[in-house]
């Protein structure tokens, strides 16, 4: 989803400052016909204060609003069926990964878009298979980069506990240990059609709060 609730909330607060930056920049706008100024009797501090409380108080409503009864519903209906992969391999399991992506699954159907090329706009890291201590680095640079709210998907036995290679002295036995997985697929390889686990990513997503 690319616009979220996080920027509606900012484009408010957003409107906000500058209304009030403008207050502070112009102290002859006039607040009424008779031609009383807006701060005449207001310092630059008192402004500043009453704009962070507006403000504040802004960020609270838009909070409430989007946070609960059918726009928390619209919203993450929004992002369950706009999940964006990252463009990223770390082993064999990807084989079975662009098998799920041909047109005889059809993964689109289930909210899975193509693999995007920026990560400012994937919110979905699939762990495809064993990551090793030094690719694990990397991994977690690319986690930190995705847009939130974002999601990880551990395929494959060796993603989930090391696997084959689990008493190798180069292999990362736990993923979780790096960052958060919301689902796991065991199997060595699985198949194509156990990436259903998008499914059970959506249910998740369907139940999560807007705000976290």
């Amino acid at each position: 989803m690319s616009y979220s609730a996080h920027h509606a909330e900012l484009d408010v607060t957003y409107l906000f400052e500058e209304l009030f930056s403008s207050m502070l920049l112009h102290p002859s706008i006039p607040d009424c016909p008779s031609g009383r100024t807006l701060n005449s009797s207001m310092s630059s501090e008192t402004l500043r204060d009453l704009a962070d409380a507006w403000i504040g108080r802004i960020s609270d409503v838009v909070k409430g609003i989007v946070g609960s009864g059918p726009v928390k519903y619209m919203v993450n209906w929004g992002r369950m069926y706009a999940l964006w992969p990252v463009h990223i391999t770390t082993a064999c399991c990807s084989a079975e990964y662009g098998a799920m992506m041909c047109p005889r699954l059809d993964p689109e159907r289930f909210g899975l878009q193509a693999v995007a090329g920026g990560l400012r706009q994937c919110d979905l890291l699939i762990v495809e298979g064993t990551v090793t201590k030094k690719m694990a680095k990397r991994l977690k640079v690319i986690y930190e980069q995705m847009a939130k709210p974002r999601y990880v998907i551990a395929m494959g036995d060796c993603a989930c506990s090391g696997g084959l290679f689990h008493d190798s002295y180069s292999i990362v036995n736990d993923v979780h240990a790096i960052f958060p997985v919301d689902v796991y697929i065991p199997g060595c390889p699985p198949r194509p059609e156990a990436l259903s686990a998008v499914v059970k990513l959506r249910e998740k997503i369907r139940r999560e709060e807007v705000f976290t």
